[in-house]
């Protein structure tokens, strides 16, 4: 645990609890909470464990209220930690941080640096996680969803990483089943001259005008030749549109700064007969049954609300079955901990591959938790362009593709040199990252691009970057050496808007561990977004570039400080820290 201020006030009152009840022949006290008042003048933090405990232990609790807080200063350091403390209402203690433990959160920032807030590696509540996220069929390029889906589960990961979590980043791609045959029918039309809306255009085929680009590229490759037959010429061009599109979302998801520790496909689970296994452990504990000539998994007896099918009458597998033994694979690697980022649409399959894993569970002696694996789902995301919502893409047929979604948003042009276009396509890249993060998943979200392109307040990433840039601008006027202000006077931070951002600065450890264990990366993106706020109220109300040479130290370290966090926090959501704006 971090040993910040709050964290040394808890254990101060765990302390003053333990006493007050070995001496009064009480019970076991919990562990005390703390938080922050809705009211500033009430003080830093409130804690009302007074009143949780006086029922149990059969006290008034303002009395006991009372008794916390003389027992309390008797503890060391306790008169360092608290200015003051009262006891407020029918048992609140609100308690307010002298001005010396406020201001050691920027010593503790500037010693830390970019490690301020983190854990060390393997301290964490568990020592590996996996994160599954994007997984998009290679049967197209990615779309807004796949955007969303890259944006939180990278920054997901990021944030579990700070908690002491060795993080695992895994991409699953489903390359075998119906979807994949319908890619190739589609070249394979295009290769012999067809277009959508032709009549003999087959119907399940995709229309994008990447079809087209793809059978343009397999027809100037070695694969193509004119002495295959008709089902070698349709698996040669399986095998190309597959490679021919992972290759191009490769490319986007580089554009988006995202990358991975494995690409896990599908069809290995085949070839490696884990998928047989699987459907063959589940039928030896009596976890299946025959009906209507398929085959029918009992997930009813793990809360779903109808048994389902596993093997059509065809013979052929529905879809939740390879994920089943795919997700055993996950379990048989070590993960302990399995977070799949997808969309909403996925809800119904979470209690058919939950309910297969436990059959599998209980087959091979498995102590698998119920809730594993965990789900992070998201809604869709409405692109608004010019006031109008944009729902195609020339270049995919029927949706807007995450690379559109980032050049529109960095305003790249065609007419732009080489450099321009790539500092268009950073700023396109860090508006569609935080605007894509900056809502809970689970909540449908407009991405205007109007709004991205704009340079003003309004626009939330230039709000957060342009608040890193002022300070950067600040401390070059200044000209000084960074590590001269590790020395400042910080006891003259005494004003009430440095009070508010010091405050702001010392929640950030707390923020990071909140938003990990709430799988809600919004939540920083949130913090940023007040820090943010706070710093520019310091900086129209504290003018930081004064003649009191030590006044100005001090202030300049608060900046140095807040600088610090934000760059450390933009760097958790994959969003860049410009030095410049």
């Amino acid at each position: 645990m971090l040993l910040t201020n709050k964290n040394r006030l808890i254990e101060m009152l765990g302390a003053a609890l333990q006493v007050i009840a070995h001496e009064r022949g009480l019970g076991e006290a919990p562990q005390p909470r703390l938080e922050r008042p809705k009211a500033v003048d009430h003080g830093d933090v409130a804690c009302n464990i007074a009143l949780q405990l006086s029922k149990a232990w059969k006290l008034n609790p303002r009395e006991l209220a009372q008794a916390l807080v003389e027992r309390l200063q008797q503890e060391p350091g306790f008169a360092d930690l608290i200015a003051s403390c009262e006891i407020a209402g029918p048992g609140f203690i609100n308690f307010r941080l002298s001005n010396a433990a406020k201001t050691t959160v920027i010593q503790e920032i500037l010693s830390a640096g970019t490690q301020y807030g983190l854990l060390a590696p393997g301290t964490g509540p568990v020592a590996s996680a996996m994160i599954e996220f994007v997984s998009a069929n290679p049967t197209g390029p990615l779309h807004v969803g796949h955007g969303r889906q890259a944006a939180l589960g990278d920054a997901l990961a990021n944030l579990l990483a700070t908690q002491g979590i060795k993080v695992h980043r895994e991409f699953y791609y489903n390359d075998a089943g119906v979807q994949i045959a319908n890619l190739a029918l589609s070249v394979e039309a295009r290769l012999s001259g067809l277009k959508p809306g032709d009549a003999t255009w087959p119907e399940n085929a995709y229309n994008g005008e990447y079809i087209a680009e793809i059978a343009a590229a397999f027809k100037g490759s070695t694969q193509f030749r004119g002495d295959l037959s008709a089902s070698e010429k349709m698996e040669a061009i399986r095998q190309f549109a597959v490679a021919y599109l992972r290759n191009e979302q490769d490319i986007d998801l580089k554009t988006f700064g995202v990358k991975f520790d494995c690409y896990y496909l599908e069809s290995s689970l085949y070839t490696d007969g884990s998928v047989a296994q699987i459907v063959q452990d589940l039928q030896s504990i009596g976890k299946t049954y025959e009906g209507d000539g398929a085959l029918w998994l009992k997930t009813t007896d793990d809360g779903d609300d109808k048994d389902r099918v596993m093997r059509k009458s065809d013979g052929s597998f529905t879809y939740f079955v390879p994920d089943v033994a795919y997700h055993a694979s996950k379990w048989q690697r070590g993960f302990e901990k399995v977070i799949n980022v997808q969309g909403s649409d996925h809800h119904g399959t979470i209690a058919r591959v939950r309910s297969g894993l436990q059959g599998v569970a209980q087959k091979r002696g498995w102590d698998i938790p119920k809730t594993f694996p965990e789900y992070v789902l998201h809604k869709m995301v409405t692109v608004m362009r010019h006031g109008e919502e944009v729902k195609i893409s020339k270049r995919a047929g029927s949706y807007v593709t995450v690379r559109d979604l980032v050049e529109w948003s960095g305003g790249v042009t065609p007419e732009m040199t080489t450099e321009e276009r790539e500092l268009s396509l950073q700023r396109g890249r860090d508006a569609v990252r935080f605007f894509l993060i900056s809502r809970k998943a689970d909540t449908e979200f407009v991405f205007d691009i109007d709004l991205a392109l704009q340079q003003n307040d309004e626009n939330p990433v230039f709000y957060v970057q342009y608040a890193h840039a002022r300070i950067c601008s600040i401390l070059t006027q200044w000209g000084g050496q960074d590590g001269d202000l590790k020395s400042a006077d910080l006891s003259l931070l005494q004003s009430k808007a440095s009070d508010h951002l010091l405050r702001r600065l010392a929640e950030y450890p707390e923020v990071l561990t909140d938003a990990a264990a709430e799988l809600a990366p919004h939540a920083l993106a949130f913090y940023l977004r007040d820090l943010a706020g706070d710093f520019h109220t310091f900086y129209n109300a504290d003018r930081v570039l004064v003649d009191d040479l030590a006044l100005k130290l001090a202030r300049l370290a608060l900046l140095l400080a807040t600088r610090q966090v934000l760059e450390n926090g933009l760097k958790l959501l994959g969003v860049s820290a410009p030095a410049k704006m």
